[in-house]
């Protein structure tokens, strides 16, 4: 079972696809994305800023993550700032992923929302362990 903040940090990385609740009001809303990377500053996410997605972080940060991965689940809780001003990164991840290239070319860098989600607190579920009792880990 995955213990420390490096071990999850890790299993992030080489998981990137996850679920993330956001809040509509009152209303909660799921949906996949790909987490861009994740180190002891954060989680990097990144969307479209047209989208509600990005509405509903600005409105209200917190959000959760979910991964799953061979057996294994990692919830992680947090609060999603916005980095809008860091194009670097921003063309890091374009470049990473050319399917946002079309966006790019049409609409601009501005265009796209850039989220560092910090302040995590991870916890670990294994289908092999699970009655196990939760723990909560800082990343």
């Amino acid at each position: 079972m995955l213990a420390t903040k490096e071990e999850i940090l890790a299993f992030i990385n080489q998981n990137p696809l996850c679920f993330i609740a956001t809040a509509d009001t009152e209303q909660p809303r799921v949906r996949g994305i790909m987490t861009y990377k994740a180190n002891e500053d954060g989680i990097i996410i990144s969307t479209a800023k047209n989208k509600d997605f990005y509405k509903q972080l600005i409105a209200n940060p917190k959000a959760e993550l979910c991964f799953y991965h061979d057996k294994t689940q990692i919830r992680v809780t947090g609060i999603a700032t916005e980095i809008d001003t860091n194009l670097s990164l921003k063309q890091e991840i374009v470049a990473a992923r050319d399917f946002l290239q079309p966006m790019i070319d049409f609409k601009g860098y501005d265009f796209m929302g850039l989220f560092c989600i910090s302040e995590c607190v991870a916890t670990v579920w294994n289908i092999d362990s699970p009655f196990e009792r939760k723990r909560f880990v800082k990343l």
